[in-house]
């Protein structure tokens, strides 16, 4: 027998996130016993076992419970859409000055407790954290407090098999397919892979492009930065061309220009962030606009608090703030809106591998707590700075 139900997020009361609600639905089989499922977390109604979503059972007095994906059919229904959480950080917080190594740490290497050279990193609703470990041409996970990650693609050598990748830059979770999906850097391809148990392969879902940075809306379309063409640029899942929504007038650094734009953030409204890295600043494009804003940056590279080096991952806040791994300063930096220059947040103590130093932070993210993880590129880590 299937069921309908319907998929209902509770408002988020944790001061650090506001949440974005998608109303969706899923059908599944109805036997499995209330008894057997477990509550979904009450502060954000998120799931933090794999392959589950909250929903509210009809069969169980319309508690929130976390229901696993596997006994849901998608022949039969739409599939599932995810609400999103972004954080809202107090404009004045502050964060410890020392990191703790929450990923790697033990110099540059293949083993399960090494990283090599990682470029992407997200963080999942239970602190997972994905990184595109390019060094090592896999996508490796690490639970929050194990010493060791685990492949959960690639991780083959290097190669352009389905089951290989080559220097992969970043990677971002669907939710609706429960997949990952990767840009394939040195094979210059999009790949998704499932994370249902098995998978020893991925997809190629577009080839021949030059991708660097990825990020996905709500509505699920995907952004990808190309750094050939200086461009960024809008699909639907299945779609090989894509709609330019930011850059590709050719590479400068006029307002409708970028050159060599690396990683990318996209908020509710579909406004697109770009680290517009050599031309060292920030770039905000809000949707359909011929040309962008420089956020960041943008008065040539340099140390001063309005100057930018190399800029690379970013991440924009519900406030409109920007945070950004301001790398060849090793240091991540905050930049309020409409801010005409920025404040150092962590690092900014020279290049070295003390707690409080970096050597190139590439990229950042924050957990549902507001703490900031930052991978140190050539200290081959991932540091947590905790959010006071």
């Amino acid at each position: 027998m299937l069921f309908w139900t319907i998929l209902f997020f509770l408002a988020s009361q944790h001061m650090v996130y506001q949440e974005h609600v998608i109303i969706s639905g899923i059908c599944g089989f109805l036997n499995v016993p209330c008894s057997q499922l477990v509550p979904c977390a009450t502060s954000n109604n998120a799931c933090y076992q794999p392959a589950h979503i909250c929903v509210n059972h009809p069969d169980c007095h319309n508690l929130p419970l976390c229901y696993p994906l596997s006994m849901t059919t998608r022949e039969i229904c739409p599939p599932v859409q995810y609400s999103k959480l972004i954080p809202n950080i107090p404009v004045d917080a502050r964060w410890a000055q020392n990191g703790v190594t929450v990923a790697g740490g033990h110099g540059e290497g293949s083993a399960t407790n090494q990283l090599f050279n990682s470029y992407g990193l997200l963080l999942d609703y239970d602190q997972t954290m994905i990184i595109a470990d390019s060094g090592n041409h896999r996508i490796i996970q690490w639970k929050m407090g194990d010493r060791n990650g685990q492949a959960v693609a690639g991780g083959h050598g290097q190669g352009n098999r389905l089951d290989q990748l080559n220097n992969p830059s970043d990677v971002l979770i669907d939710k609706e397919t429960n997949s990952l999906i990767i840009c394939d850097s040195g094979n210059q391809r999009m790949v998704q892979w499932s994370r249902r148990s098995g998978t020893t392969q991925g997809e190629i879902l577009i080839d021949n492009i030059s991708c660097w940075g990825l990020a996905m809306d709500n509505q699920r379309y995907l952004y990808i930065s190309d750094i050939e063409k200086h461009e960024v640029r809008r699909y639907q899942i299945g779609d090989k061309n894509g709609t330019i929504v930011a850059g590709g007038n050719d590479i400068d650094a006029d307002l409708n220009q970028l050159n060599v734009p690396r990683y990318i953030f996209v908020d509710q409204q579909q406004t697109v962030y770009v680290s517009d890295t050599y031309n060292h600043r920030v770039m905000k494009w809000n949707k359909d606009a011929k040309e962008g804003i420089v956020v960041a940056g943008g008065q040539g590279e340099g140390n001063a608090l309005t100057q930018l080096s190399y800029p690379r991952g970013l991440f924009v806040d519900t406030l409109g703030t920007i945070y950004v791994a301001d790398w060849g300063n090793h240091q991540v930096m905050r930049w309020p809106e409409a801010a005409k220059q920025g404040t150092v947040i962590v690092g900014g103590n020279g290049q070295g591998e003390g707690a409080n130093q970096f050597k190139a932070p590439v990229a950042l993210s924050f957990d549902r707590h507001g703490n900031l993880y930052v991978i140190d590129e050539y200290n081959y880590r991932v540091q947590r700075f905790s959010i006071k």
